[in-house]
């Protein structure tokens, strides 16, 4: 050793026990980012913390049929004894976790128990020809009948669904035979009306009289000038020289007609003249009718 090199300052005492040896050693976990190479001795992990369960059942009659089907038990020959300490095992786990849960399930384990002790009584004396009832026959029964109900429902759930596995197509197909006009809606209608009382006043007589008009009487003006025409144009079914009061008769007597479907109010576009015609008219089968356009 050479005098002239000074000696090299010692480590400090426990240093070793600190920092492990992080070539020959593998971190188990991380904690906040740090690495830990064996697991705290103060580490306390709560008995229920990885509860697991593998099974879900839909009621006690779902658990009672899987631990029968399950190892393959005759269901008309039921092992009473095995079958109520498997259920009872499993109603013990989740009495623990879930009371409410298991209240269901302790009614079922008491028929069970129920059933058993049944078994062990000597059996009722019967008349001679028939057989003894078996305690077990209406459990049985109730297995079965849920049994098969279960299997209809997968069955059912196997199926496509609307929703699920397809979709409807729809698709829309406009497909006219006759040509369908619009509808004349209340505003065109009063439209027409104010222009005609427009051209009322600019023609109009200062001649103070006093007239009659019935209303019927010129429901079938109206109807006359229709009659053998396709189309009449909506203001020449109005006679301007005769004054605005036969105008408003003749107006009455258009609503009333078309108020009993005598008459049809229609026009070939939007913002288009107004047109009138009967309503009983009949068109021919090989030609179709049309609106006469300006």
């Amino acid at each position: 050793m050479n005098p002239d090199i000074p000696p090299l300052d010692p480590a400090p005492p426990g240093l070793d026990a600190v920092l492990p040896d992080v070539v020959d050693h593998v971190a188990v976990a991380r904690l906040y980012g740090e690495p830990l190479f064996a697991m705290p001795k103060d580490l306390y992990i709560p008995p229920d913390a990885l509860q697991v369960f593998l099974e879900a059942f839909e009621g006690p009659l779902d658990l009672l049929l899987y631990l029968i089907r399950k190892q393959n038990f005759n269901i008309l020959d039921i092992p009473m004894a095995a079958v109520t300490r498997q259920y009872l095992s499993y109603v013990d786990e989740i009495r623990a976790s879930n009371l409410e849960l298991a209240a269901e399930y302790l009614l079922m384990a008491a028929m069970l128990i129920e059933i058993k002790s049944r078994m062990l009584l000597p059996p009722k004396k019967v008349a001679e020809g028939q057989e003894a009832e078996d305690p077990r026959a209406e459990l049985v029964r109730r297995l079965l009948e849920y049994e098969q109900m279960k299997l209809a429902a997968q069955r059912i759930n196997e199926l496509p669904h609307y929703g699920r596995d397809f979709l409807r197509a729809q698709v829309y197909v406009e497909q006219a035979l006759a040509p369908r006009f619009p509808d004349v809606n209340a505003s065109e209608l009063q439209a027409a009306w104010r222009d005609i009382i427009k051209r009322a006043k600019l023609v109009q007589h200062h001649k103070i009289s006093r007239e009659e008009l019935s209303v019927r009487e010129h429901m079938s003006i109206v109807l006359r000038h229709l009659q053998g025409r396709k189309f009449v144009e909506f203001g020449d079914l109005f006679d301007l020289s005769k004054g605005a009061p036969v105008l408003v008769v003749t107006f009455i007597a258009m609503l009333e007609l078309a108020k009993e479907t005598l008459i049809e109010l229609t026009q070939a576009e939007a913002f288009a003249p107004i047109y009138v015609r009967l309503a009983y008219t009949v068109a021919q089968p090989d030609a179709a009718e049309e609106l006469p356009f300006e």
